[in-house]
Formats: C-alpha cells, sequence, structure tokens
C-alpha cells in the first residue's frame, strides 16, 4: 500500500505520519530526509542538490524526482510507503506516476486562520522535545513534561507562517484536484484532537 499525505504547514502531517507509518509497518519518506542523505553521502543527486541549496535556489524538479524514485526502488519500499512532502506539485505527481502505484491520498484539512494561530502559539521543549500551545498552558514558559524552558522558532511568525500557506496553497493545493479526479483522494478534519485525527485516518485507509 502507496500512501501520500497531504496538509498545509501546521496541519498535523507529521505527527500522522509517524502513527501511520508505524501502524501500517509503511516507509515513512520524506523529502527533506532523502535530501538529508544523498547530501550527507555525497551521492552524485546528492551534489547536484546541494550546488542548488548552497545558492539559495529550489532544487529541480527533476532532481527531486531522482532521488525520489531512487528511494522508492530500495528493498524496504516494496511493502508500501507513505510519502510525506512528494509530490509537490502536479508536475512531480505526474511524473511520480510512472514508477509508483498510488492507493490513497490523505488531505489533512484545517483552515488557514486555524493553523496560523497555532503556529504562532506553538512551543517547543529542547530537552525532551515535547511540542505544546501556549493557549493551553498554565505557564507558557515552562514545559509541563519537564519543566525545562519552552522556546519558539524564529520561524513561526505570522508573517511567515502566512507566506508558507500562501506558497502551499498555489503549488501544492492543486494536487487535492489532480488526486480526486481520479479517485484515491479522502479528506480528513485535521481541526481534532491527534487522537481523532488519527481514528478518521484509519477509517479512510480501511
Amino acid at each position: 500500500m502507496n500512501i501520500i499525505l497531504l496538509g498545509a504547514p501546521g496541519s498535523g502531517k507529521g505527527t500522522q505520519a509517524a502513527r501511520i507509518s508505524e501502524k501500517y509497518s509503511l516507509v515513512h519518506i520524506s523529502t527533506g530526509d532523502i535530501f538529508r542523505e544523498n547530501i550527507k553521502n555525497q551521492t552524485e543527486l546528492g551534489k547536484t542538490a546541494k550546488s542548488y541549496i548552497d545558492q539559495g535556489y529550489l532544487v529541480p524538479d527533476e532532481v527531486t524526482i531522482s532521488m525520489v524514485k531512487d528511494r522508492l526502488l530500495r528493498e524496504d519500499c516494496k511493502n508500501g510507503v507513505l510519502l510525506d512532502g512528494f509530490p509537490r506539485t502536479v508536475a512531480q505527481a505526474e511524473a511520480l506516476e510512472k514508477f509508483a502505484t498510488i492507493d490513497k491520498v490523505i488531505d489533512i484539512d484545517v483552515p488557514y486562520d486555524l493553523i496560523i494561530d497555532r503556529i504562532v502559539n506553538r512551543r517547543s521543549c529542547l530537552a525532551c522535545g515535547g511540542t505544546f500551545n501556549v493557549k493551553t498552558l498554565s505557564d507558557a514558559s515552562k514545559c509541563p513534561t519537564c519543566g525545562q524552558q519552552l522556546t519558539q522558532r524564529a520561524d513561526d511568525n505570522e508573517e511567515t507562517v502566512t507566506e508558507r500557506i500562501t506558497v502551499y496553497d498555489k503549488q501544492t493545493k492543486p494536487l487535492v484536484d489532480f488526486y480526486s479526479a481520479k479517485g484515491v483522494l479522502v479528506r480528513v478534519n485535521g481541526n481534532q484532537s491527534i487522537d481523532d485525527v488519527f481514528a478518521d485516518v484509519v477509517k479512510v485507509i480501511g
């Protein structure tokens, strides 16, 4: 079973991806991990990608697609994968069809105003790795799990989040129509607790 997970930045996609891959024994593949692995191992594709990244450019589609194709051909992917962060565009989705069959596309749907509110109020604990919303904490400065100081990521501000959502809306949102037309898209209400979102994901996977 091959699944694609869609969702705007801050929709809770990463949290659900970890749960889905564990429950269904799927290899969780994110383009970020693929980039880091290829650059670290100094593969030819990695060197090419790094040359663009170092100049502040986006890595071209053909390089990203080649990396994903190379990863999907490995032995551990034979029983299924969960793709997170790829495809990002319809052009990438069309290329993916040439070397992989997608069984289900899950779109975690959260209204953009709620995403902005969620991210702007997000705080992280560097000690235990926990992530929290300050609106739910009695003390917004301390981690409720381990008591250490909570920090805010530099890019967790309204301006940056709005820009990321605008890019998503323009580049990735068209994938909803693309996969809906193919009959493999299902939408899940992401404006629920993590457990409730996952319960709905399990229902649509079947």
